[in-house]
């Protein structure tokens, strides 16, 4: 751990302490082991979350917008996008950032040439895409043995989206989903008009607007919990729309819930419901002064490996 890693945990452990002293109950990081890698995965989540504000106020090549281009990286894209006034690109690099995923050794490749229609010169932008999402699936169609198969090339989902199909047709697939979240929006009505209108109806409240919109986006195919969790923070991380969760949405989770459940009673296991290991996460992350999503994502990666300490990414 890097010296300002060290003095940042020093300063969450100090504030672990006080919330367990004021009742918290926090049986699952006693173990001095435990605690250590608990507090490690907490740093690790705060900078990974952080780094989107990082990036977001960095010069960026115009090649990361470019799927011809092995620069290319889709969270990069939504930024310039942004910058220019393009808020609908930015949006649908942001739901296709979260449906592929970053696979590890593979990295956005599968995305890239997707999204670049395998470098033809006509990529599925939004303004394509919206315009006819059958196109979008008779062109996978139609690829698609050619992209999971083509020699010397790595074309993955990443982790957390290992089990998508990348097929046009089936009702739990790619074009499925695609065509999905084209009808969540339902052009003409924009993104910027979808948010805009949600955030209206609960008077400006963020919390509510992330709710709101959570409970909506269930009829996008292929996303669950995760997914739509992992959506609708990276729309508020980039500032395309003012919204913010007010909790871990552990219920219908697995692993932000078994992580949960293990700092809260000692096993992963215990019969504690969701909606109260989410209200006691809550008052956790207000005590040790975290957002959400980084509660979310160290309790999940935690809970994998308690007591000693492995990165999780992609």
């Amino acid at each position: 751990m890097r010296p300002r890693d060290r003095d940042l945990a020093a300063g969450l452990e100090a504030r672990l302490v006080a919330a367990n002293s004021r009742g918290a109950g926090l049986p699952g990081i006693r173990d001095d082991a435990n605690r250590s890698v608990f507090l490690e995965q907490l740093v690790e989540s705060i900078r990974r979350v952080s780094y989107i504000s990082v990036i977001d106020n960095r010069q960026l090549s115009g090649s990361r917008a470019n799927p011809d281009s092995g620069l290319f990286d889709p969270l990069k894209a939504a930024i310039l996008h942004k910058r220019v006034g393009d808020f609908e690109e930015a949006f649908w690099l942001v739901f296709l950032s979260v449906h592929f995923g970053k696979h590890r050794p593979g990295g956005w490749r599968l995305l890239r040439d997707v999204y670049g229609a395998l470098g033809s010169g006509t990529s599925w932008t939004w303004r394509r895409t919206s315009a006819d999402p059958h196109a979008f699936r008779q062109w996978l169609a139609e690829h698609e043995r050619y992209l999971k198969s083509f020699p010397g090339i790595i074309r993955h989902f990443g982790n957390h989206r290992k089990y998508q199909s990348l097929s046009a047709w089936s009702p739990t697939g790619t074009g499925a989903a695609v065509e999905s979240y084209v009808d969540w929006i339902s052009p003409p009505r924009t993104h910027q008009t979808l948010f805009r209108e949600t955030l209206e109806s609960v008077q400006g409240d963020s919390i509510a607007t992330f709710e709101r919109l959570y409970q909506s986006m269930e009829t996008v195919i292929s996303f669950g919990r995760t997914a739509i969790f992992d959506y609708l923070t990276m729309i508020g991380k980039l500032r395309l729309a003012p919204i913010e969760p007010d909790g871990a949405h552990i219920i219908g989770s697995t692993g932000p819930r078994m992580g949960a459940s293990l700092l809260f009673s000692g096993s992963r296991q215990a019969p504690f419901r969701s909606a109260e290991l989410d209200i006691r996460v809550r008052e956790l992350a207000m005590e040790l002064g975290l957002g959400m999503q980084v509660m979310e994502d160290a309790l999940c990666n935690w809970q994998k490996s308690p007591s000693r300490f492995r990165p999780f990414r992609g």
